[in-house]
């Protein structure tokens, strides 16, 4: 057992974050990441529906009785969901650790936080956006790396920098990731100061994780080389697996394309 801060704040037994992936994150896989000792955390931006967003949390509650998260999406979106019901919802079920992630602090969502009572970590990929949110008053930062699998941001900081990097800049807990797979990453980053590792890509493996076999055995054959930086020509930097759609993806960058 690893005791840190974020296990203290968090109430987990060990320092270990489930990353939020779209589509994936449900009751089931949330809570098996939650009964193995980790923290899992439901992803908000899959519902459009508040309520439906009510149901999974019962549906994870009825799974497990450690603590959970869900995250509140920030990033721009073509129909962006109501982020002020889907924080009543949390208050009504109990809900009182969050997670935010994007481009902006949420600024306008930070007296809800605090008149809810919840423990708010927010994700970023720089020490200036986790400068932001710790004067906002969030209890702990995660940092990402562009070894990150997804959303890395447009700053291009490998998670070796980018920890120790802010954990010299804030005071609050620091959560650092990208590229963590095992046991000797998460030694990694605690030893450039973080107090707990987020894990998402290695997660899409394990057996509770609702994704069709093939494509987890074809994870399972790749190698360092297999993956690549897409979507940087049009600011929205994701760090992917090199399958078809992501080469043709890098093809109409180089002629230019738009988004």
């Amino acid at each position: 057992m690893l005791k840190t801060r974020i296990t203290e704040l968090l109430g987990i037994q060990y320092p270990i974050i489930g990353g939020t992936m779209m589509d994936i994150t449900l009751a089931p896989f949330v809570a098996a990441i939650s009964n193995a000792g980790a923290l899992g955390i439901i992803a908000s931006a899959i519902f459009k529906d508040p309520e439906k967003l009510r149901l999974e949390i019962r549906k994870t509650r009825e799974l497990t009785d450690k603590p959970f998260a869900v995250n509140i999406n920030l990033f721009p979106q073509l129909m962006p969901p109501d982020n002020r019901a889907f924080l009543d919802v949390l208050a009504a079920e109990g809900v009182r650790i969050i997670e935010t992630s994007g481009y902006q602090a949420p600024v306008d969502l930070v007296a809800l936080f605090k008149e809810y009572g919840m423990t708010w970590i927010h994700k970023c990929v720089g020490v200036r956006y986790a400068r932001k949110v710790a004067s906002l008053g969030a209890d702990a930062v995660t940092v990402v790396g562009y070894e990150n699998g997804g959303a890395t941001g447009i700053l291009n900081i490998t998670t070796l920098v980018l920890v120790p990097s802010t954990v010299d800049a804030v005071q609050i807990p620091v959560i650092g990731g990208g590229g963590i797979t095992d046991g000797r990453g998460l030694y990694a980053v605690l030893s450039l100061g973080a107090e707990a590792a987020i894990v998402g890509s290695r997660f899409v493996l394990s057996d509770e994780c609702p994704v069709h076999p093939h494509l987890k055995q074809a994870l399972c054959e790749a190698d360092e080389l297999s993956t690549d930086l897409i979507m940087f020509s049009v600011g929205f930097t994701h760090h992917v697996w090199m399958n078809e759609p992501a080469r043709k993806t890098l093809e109409i960058e180089k002629r230019g394309g738009s988004l």
